[in-house]
């Protein structure tokens, strides 16, 4: 699904007026195009983030011509989690870009459903290289391969698009299940976190009994 956005041109230093107009600041650069400072639709933005994230291509309209790029960053504010600023990467037409793709689990495990385990996801997207043309917006992983506690699906065992090809090597670890505890294994557990409260609590102790000798000794020498 073709994604676009329209931007135009911003003079630099007018981020805060641009924010109060529900606009926000951003760059685009490449290989092949000088760091252009834009501004775009706040809002809609925020939509398209979401929808496409940093593995879907976007066409950017309403400059001289449009250009097709990834969003490359974001900058977040650390107290509201709004937008402040965002990166587009115009990339040169025929390169092969590298991306991070994210996984998308599906199905269901045997090894989790009927044996009680616990399914680990070792990995939660993947590095590949790609023409844009050809790039996912995630990459499928089926679960139900994992019949019991032996069985694992690695980056080989992937069923990529044509033209994908991942950076990781092929016998990575992708997921994986584990088998469920046992009693013992729980109880022992069990004892160990009683055993760090109880240490936490005598060395609370400890320091408070410290705290209070040294200010009865600083009581003697005032006196």
């Amino acid at each position: 699904m073709a994604i676009s956005i329209e931007v135009t041109k911003r003079e630099k230093g007018t981020n805060d007026g641009l924010r109060a107009a529900g606009k926000l600041p951003a760059v685009l650069y490449g290989p092949e195009m000088e760091s252009t400072p834009i501004a775009l639709d706040h809002r809609q933005f925020e939509r398209l983030w979401r929808e496409a994230g940093e593995s879907t291509v976007i066409t950017l309209t309403g400059l001289d011509k449009d250009h097709d790029a990834l969003i490359h960053d974001i900058d977040i504010h650390p107290v509201t989690g709004t937008i402040r600023h965002a990166d587009f990467y115009v990339f040169r037409a025929g390169e092969t870009i590298t991306v991070d793709v994210p996984l998308e689990f599906v199905g269901s495990a045997p090894a989790e459903k009927s044996l009680g385990g616990t399914l680990i996801k070792v990995m939660h997207e993947l590095e590949v290289e790609v023409l844009p043309k050809d790039l996912p917006h995630e990459i499928v992983v089926d679960v139900s391969a994992i019949v019991d506690f032996d069985s694992v699906i690695h980056v080989s065992d992937l069923d990529l698009p044509a033209g994908v090809t991942p950076t990781a090597d092929p016998n990575d670890v992708v997921v994986s299940a584990a088998r469920p505890k046992t009693d013992e294994e729980m109880e022992a557990e069990s004892e160990t976190d009683d055993a760090d409260i109880a240490s936490v609590e005598v060395e609370g102790e400890k320091e408070d009994k410290e705290g209070d000798e040294g200010e009865g000794d600083s009581e003697k020498k005032e006196d």
